[in-house]
């Protein structure tokens, strides 16, 4: 039988001059990524995939669905009139009142897609947009929903959807992580939801800004300019030495190859990520694309030009975060108004910059929160929790342009036609990456897992 070479002993047996060989490897790489090897190797897909990457624009809080895609004339008809059925929990803080929506929609496009006067930039671009009416989740408070949306597991610690990617397909340029979340929340769930809980640590999203303050986009810890290469190299070999010695004397420990892992792709990240996080080589036209440089619009401009960008140099999934924004259980006009004002003209602008540059075709473009809002008043003037029914739209990588699919009630409280449960939308995310969310496991704790848990239907009516 021929002797194989363990990865352990091949590390250990180049422990030694590892960071001379990675700084002159870096000296010599052309601006064009190598073939990716390693944990992040891009492996086989299980069929022809429509899409590359993904780009997941997070409206953390729960955008209201009837105030933005989903018209309801019954809803503005009876506005000030009482629910005609009961609420679908007691845990809804909400009133039996109906509340119509405070913007007026018109439909937009050869398409004739409906869009409230709310999202003025985004209506736009309806014929791009698959708009998916019928989405319904578990979770009737935020910490469930968001886990619910990013793991697909409203209780238990379960990887991410990013992760899920990352480890299913790998990267296309091994200088760069294959996950990265922009400004990504601290709370309900903080890095859970962009974690990958019993997959390898590689395949975690690296955070850059939090709570939908992209700040300087810098990864924190990255850049060590002060020392000289000669010196860092030193640094890097004792510090992976040590690192492999204690991996030795453990045995077998996905954490201790995690951080090995995680170090070396930080040392080759100090040469690309810098050139790809910094906006300055952008022309004056497409910053304004994007309302980089003028308020309200700059930060989230930011980090939806930094997402195109990622995307551009080979990120298989970049998750962009508004902060949770979108929960306005009162002054619903004001709160919405404000948000939409921050994020719509951002939104129309990667959607525009992504067609022209001819990436949209196979970018996915995901838009949407945990859940939506009741078509019934909460106090005064806003809207509570809804789970039961709400919308989210897709754009490019695959799916069907200028179409909306499934419908809640008259009033938008139930997804009732099309359903489509959060399961169903990862599988569908899965599909159009060409994975099989059946055949993409774990094994862990003697069972296989998955994204989709032991549910999930492909819903190929949204493919174009």
């Amino acid at each position: 039988m021929k002797n194989v070479t363990s990865r352990r002993q091949m590390l250990s047996a180049s422990a030694c001059g590892f960071g001379s060989l990675a700084l002159a490897d870096l000296m010599t790489r052309q601006a064009q990524a190598a073939t990716p090897s390693g944990p992040l190797a891009q492996p086989l897909t299980h069929h022809l995939p429509r899409a590359r990457r993904v780009i997941f624009l997070f409206m953390h809080g729960g955008p209201s669905h009837v105030d933005t895609f989903d018209y309801k004339p019954r809803l503005q008809a009876d506005d000030g009139k009482d629910l005609p059925y009961d609420l679908p929990t007691a845990a809804i803080d909400a009133k039996l009142k109906l509340l119509g929506s405070p913007w007026k929609f018109k439909q937009h496009g050869q398409s004739g897609l409906w869009c409230s006067e709310l999202m003025p930039h985004t209506a736009r671009h309806l014929d791009e947009m698959c708009i998916i009416k019928s989405l319904h989740s578990r979770g009737q408070s935020h910490g469930q929903a968001v886990s619910m949306l990013n793991t697909g597991s409203d209780n238990l610690v379960r990887p991410s959807v990013g992760s899920w990617l990352s480890y299913g397909l790998g990267t296309e340029n091994e200088d760069l992580p294959s996950f990265v979340a922009l400004a990504p929340s601290t709370g309900h769930g903080g890095p859970r939801n962009y974690g990958t809980a019993f997959l390898p640590a590689i395949h975690q999203a690296t955070a850059i800004g939090s709570n939908g303050k992209l700040g300087d986009a810098q990864v924190k810890y990255l850049n060590r300019g002060d020392l000289p290469p000669a010196e860092q190299n030193r640094q890097m070999d004792l510090l992976q030495t040590l690192n492999r010695r204690h991996l030795d004397r453990a045995g077998q420990d996905q954490q201790i190859e995690g951080a090995i892992e995680a170090y070396e792709l930080a040392f080759r990240m100090q040469q690309a990520a810098p050139q790809v996080l910094s906006l300055d080589e952008e022309p004056q036209h497409i910053l304004d694309l994007y309302g980089v440089g003028q308020e309200p619009t700059d930060n989230f401009g930011r980090s939806c030009l930094l997402a195109r960008r990622l995307a551009e140099a080979g990120v298989r999934f970049i998750q962009v975060s508004t902060g949770n924004v979108w929960d306005q259980h009162s002054n619903l006009k004001s709160g919405h108004e404000k948000n939409s004002l921050k994020t719509d003209q951002p939104v129309a602008g990667l959607i525009q910059d992504l067609k022209q540059r001819g990436m949209l075709e196979d970018t996915l473009i995901v838009w949407g929160g945990e859940f939506g809002r009741t078509p019934v008043v909460q106090g005064a003037n806003g809207r509570d929790h809804n789970p039961q029914g709400f919308t989210m739209w897709m754009a490019g990588g695959g799916v069907k342009g200028g179409t909306s699919y499934g419908e809640t009630d008259e009033f938008g409280y139930y997804s009732q036609q099309d359903r489509v449960h959060m399961h169903d939308l990862h599988a569908t995310i899965l599909h159009l990456m060409g994975l099989d969310h059946q055949r993409l496991t774990y094994r862990y704790a003697g069972r296989d897992f998955r994204l989709t848990d032991v549910a999930g239907r492909v819903v190929t009516e949204l493919f174009a």
